[in-house]
């Protein structure tokens, strides 16, 4: 995929159609996604089981109103839960059949989220300028996930902070642009199901692309939000972690 998207080609407009109509096979059978969650796994991405989604766009935690339905784990203890262990996801994914999973940000990896919208233009950007790109996916309530290196956990508490967003749902329409997930955060990682017909997350590109740092992204990623929410490039609204 990289060789044909990665250098200088010119073939952005290419891109733009690929990304508009790809859907990578993600088979619906057990053994396929099994498979996915393995590899994401076997990249390093920590994962946890999380909720699925229930009719009625209801999500399988039968708590009502939940404001995430089909987002979040299913355990409080995600953070210390979440495992590349082989074996513990083989049996989470093979018990609970119906699962999506979340990976937990801030240790192994980071996670830059925007709008649809202006991650797939920031993508040919990127691309177009030789920058390296690591996983990415899309997700059908119109986000984009570059999965990133983490920064780790700074000497200064006030750069970087967890974000919760499982906790406090009502900051996503505070931060429409760029949120960026680190400690104490965590993302859907493909596959994964959504509420309502054929809502799905899933890879545009794999986790078996390396990790790149965030700050090598950023500057497109911002530029991209701030386009996107009609602002002047270097006014992006929120191009940091979320704070509560």
């Amino acid at each position: 995929m990289s060789a044909t998207f990665g250098g200088r080609t010119g073939r952005q407009g290419k891109l733009s159609q690929w990304l508009r109509g790809r859907r990578p096979q993600e088979a619906a059978d057990d053994g396929g996604r099994e498979a996915l969650l393995l590899a994401a796994a076997g990249a390093g991405l920590p994962l946890a089981p999380a909720a699925h989604p229930a009719p009625g766009y209801r999500c399988s935690c039968d708590r009502v109103g939940c404001p995430t339905p089909a987002r979040h784990p299913v355990s409080f203890a995600w953070q210390t839960q979440s495992t590349t262990d082989r074996a513990q996801i083989e049996r989470w994914a093979r018990h609970q059949p119906q699962a999506n999973f979340i990976t937990a940000t801030g240790m192994v990896h980071d996670v830059l989220d925007v709008p649809v919208e202006a991650g797939r233009p920031a993508l040919e950007r990127l691309f177009g300028a030789g920058v390296e790109v690591g996983p990415v996916a899309e997700s059908d309530d119109g986000r984009m996930l570059f999965f990133t290196l983490t920064r780790g956990t700074p000497e200064d508490e006030d750069e970087w902070w967890p974000c919760e967003l499982d906790c406090h749902p009502e900051t996503m329409d505070e931060h429409p642009g760029l949120r960026w997930h680190c400690r104490g955060s965590y993302v859907l990682v493909p596959p994964a199901r959504l509420p309502g017909e054929d809502r799905t997350v899933r890879w545009v590109r794999g986790p078996e692309h390396a990790l790149p740092d965030p700050l090598s992204l950023l500057e497109i990623l911002t530029d991209a939000c701030a386009r996107h929410a009609g602002e002047e490039p270097g006014h992006a609204a929120a191009a940091w972690p979320l704070r509560h």
